[in-house]
């Protein structure tokens, strides 16, 4: 256990994201645990007043345990910043970065990180004609958790090409990021920072019952099978762990960060690619961060504890610079 002195932490959660309900448990699972640890807890469910609401609460830090839009996105970064109050996790260009998929290629590839290629594409044009050679995927360039995320193959019953009444992310986003289908195993790596070392925890492999690894699978009781630690090569772990490190730092994630990729085990290492970068991953009882703290012997009050400890240690190192 960090040891950090007894604060005063408003935890924001739910908003009006994609998202909202798994914020709201990570937001309240947080706050039991600081509650545990001794600290002074303000549960604040975000609205458009929220501002005024942390402003009023008056808290020494806040925990942000938000997902998506705005809370992921730099929107509430940049809020939390003009405040003055410290917060958990990426700061506001991180987090413009990181939500947005094409961005994130940009700062990652250049150094060595493999991710697919693709490129963005108007929502319209699928209807017209396949935007890659199939199979593809389709996904928003701005959201989180696997939302809006569309597979087309030859089998697929989406059209060919794509119906204009097919149900899809083409229907609720004017822009979409299409990408090559990777076939192969999905895996992801946890990377936690308390603010005086950064270490990636260990690689986990998902296992969807059904289909791929899409929002109800990641939060419904049941539909995903998690192998932890996963049952890969070591050389094949080491380098998820090594990406996902590197991807931490480069994008100047804080706190804690969750890393995905997809990995052609036919193609050994060279099938090994990054598909993004969260940096405000989930905190519920399905997470896959406390998840792969457990196995590391960290409690899920540790780690809540570790990740407070990260934010705090800059508002500490901000004051003493102040004060020199």
């Amino acid at each position: 256990m960090t040891d950090l002195p007894r604060l005063h932490v408003a935890v924001l959660m739910g908003g009006w994201a994609n998202e909202r309900p798994v914020s709201l448990m990570s937001g309240e699972g947080v706050a039991k645990a600081l509650e545990a640890n001794g600290h002074t807890v303000t549960r604040i469910d975000m609205d458009r007043q929220v501002a005024a609401r942390i402003a009023e609460a008056a808290p020494d830090v806040v925990f942000n345990a938000l997902h998506g839009v705005p809370g992921e996105d730099g929107s509430v970064q940049g809020m939390l910043d003009l405040m003055g109050i410290p917060y958990t996790h990426a700061g506001l260009a991180a987090s413009v970065i990181a939500i947005d998929k094409q961005l994130t290629k940009q700062a990652l590839v250049p150094h060595g990180i493999p991710m697919p290629g693709g490129r963005i594409v108007k929502s319209a044009e699928v209807h017209e004609r396949d935007p890659l050679p199939r199979p593809y995927v389709l996904k928003p360039v701005n959201e989180g958790s696997s939302v809006g995320v569309a597979i087309v193959t030859d089998e697929s019953n989406y059209g060919n090409p794509i119906a204009r009444d097919a149900k899809g992310p083409w229907q609720d986003f004017r822009e979409l990021l299409a990408e090559p289908f990777i076939r192969g195993r999905e895996l992801t790596v946890a990377v936690l920072d308390d603010g005086t070392e950064a270490r990636a925890l260990t690689v986990t492999e998902l296992k969807p019952k059904a289909g791929f690894y899409d929002f109800d699978a990641k939060y419904t009781d049941g539909l995903t099978e998690h192998v932890c630690p996963a049952e890969i090569p070591e050389r094949i772990a080491e380098l998820c762990k090594a990406h996902a490190l590197s991807a931490h730092r480069l994008l100047a994630c804080r706190g804690t960060s969750r890393t995905d990729f997809r990995w052609d085990d036919e193609q050994g290492e060279d099938g090994l690619f990054v598909l993004e970068t969260n940096t405000q991953p989930g905190m519920t009882p399905l997470s896959l961060v406390p998840e792969q703290a457990r196995h590391c012997g960290i409690s899920y009050e540790e780690l809540v504890e570790a990740i407070l400890a990260e934010a705090w240690s800059r508002q500490s190192a901000g004051a003493e610079r102040a004060d020199g």
